[in-house]
């Protein structure tokens, strides 16, 4: 993509296991211009979050560690610039909501220093005037009695409130690119629909990118402007969200779509792709779905093929669309 705000390029993650070596990420390539929303999708364990990891500097090594490929975030390669520096870009420039809050959070630490901290390291503001911004954040996200919240600890607040909190520290410092991974999972339906309405509505205000990961399909249709899916630590399609959800190509995105519960007539039984992921441990030498693809002919088990452009905007990584 060109003027791409983030290009991640030929991103290969490798895991040592007392099993072996654990390919969480393969030659993965992904970009997100400036002010886009792009939903990573994909079922547990296809790479999604340590892709994100990856981004943020954030791989545990060991056992992790960052084999191949370029992460460009405006033009700086991040694999590639001192640790000190990757910090002040975290939380300064890339903002980060994790998937679980309770656990991101620090239990001994209350919400108004949590919030405040991003903004004494980063726009180096005294603590009072950091609390005041805090505060003004905690009610942006809609936290009732704001002020009063300073003060809690995070298992004193209900879960839509910690995500609205990790909202709000994630954003206070106006990032250009935020990335959350799983916002909402831990949520009930109402509200997961409150969550992406308030995160929409921010991203809208500030111009902000977004790199929204999720296993949900119907976060993706109602939040991502493009979608990338990823199969078994590689990417199987990326499409702009209408497209792929129109006329999916890869045969991995079409039984994901198959398999979405629908109402009314016709809907029947729930469609299943037959077999299953297979380990991040297991030597692969061609399609890693291969297997469990219904259209798979001697290629495929033999070469993996690599992600290409289809048709105009759309990329997948099959052998049905080489000519």
């Amino acid at each position: 993509m060109r003027d791409a705000l983030l290009d991640i390029r030929g991103l290969s993650v490798h895991f040592h296991t007392p099993e072996g070596i654990g390919r969480a990420v393969e030659s993965v390539s992904l970009s997100i211009g400036p002010g886009e929303t792009l939903g990573l999708v994909g079922e547990s364990g296809c790479g999604k979050s340590v892709t994100a990891l990856a981004v943020i500097g954030l791989i545990p090594s060991p056992p992790g560690r960052i084999v191949a490929g370029e992460i460009r975030f405006q033009g700086r390669d991040l694999l590639r610039i001192k640790p000190d520096r990757l910090r002040r870009i975290r939380g300064r420039e890339i903002g980060m909501i994790f998937q679980e809050p309770l656990t991101a959070l620090n239990p001994v630490l209350t919400i108004g220093r949590q919030v405040a901290e991003p903004l004494m390291v980063h726009s180096g503001l005294s603590r009072d005037a950091a609390l005041k911004k805090a505060t003004r954040w905690l009610e942006r996200v809609r936290i009732p009695s704001a002020a009063k919240r300073l003060g809690a600890y995070p298992h004193e607040l209900s879960g839509g409130m910690r995500q609205r909190v990790m909202i709000a520290m994630a954003m206070i410092c106006r990032p250009r690119l935020i990335i959350a991974d799983e916002p909402t999972t831990a949520l009930d339906v109402t509200l997961q629909r409150q969550i992406l309405s308030l995160m929409a509505r921010l991203q809208s205000e500030m111009g902000m990118a977004m790199l929204l990961i999720t296993h949900d399909l119907g976060v993706v249709a109602q939040t991502a402007g493009r979608v990338a899916v990823m199969y078994a630590g590689r990417v199987a399609e990326t499409a702009a969200v209408g497209p792929l959800f129109a006329d999916p190509l890869h045969p991995y995105t079409q039984g994901l779509l198959q398999s979405m519960p629908r109402l009314g007539a016709g809907s029947g039984r729930l469609h299943e792709i037959p077999g299953s992921v297979p380990a991040a441990t297991s030597s692969i030498s061609g399609c890693p779905f291969a297997e469990r693809c219904p259209f798979a002919f001697d290629r495929c088990r033999q070469e993996a093929p690599m992600l290409q452009t289809a048709r105009p905007g759309r990329q997948v990584s099959c052998w049905l669309y080489v000519r």
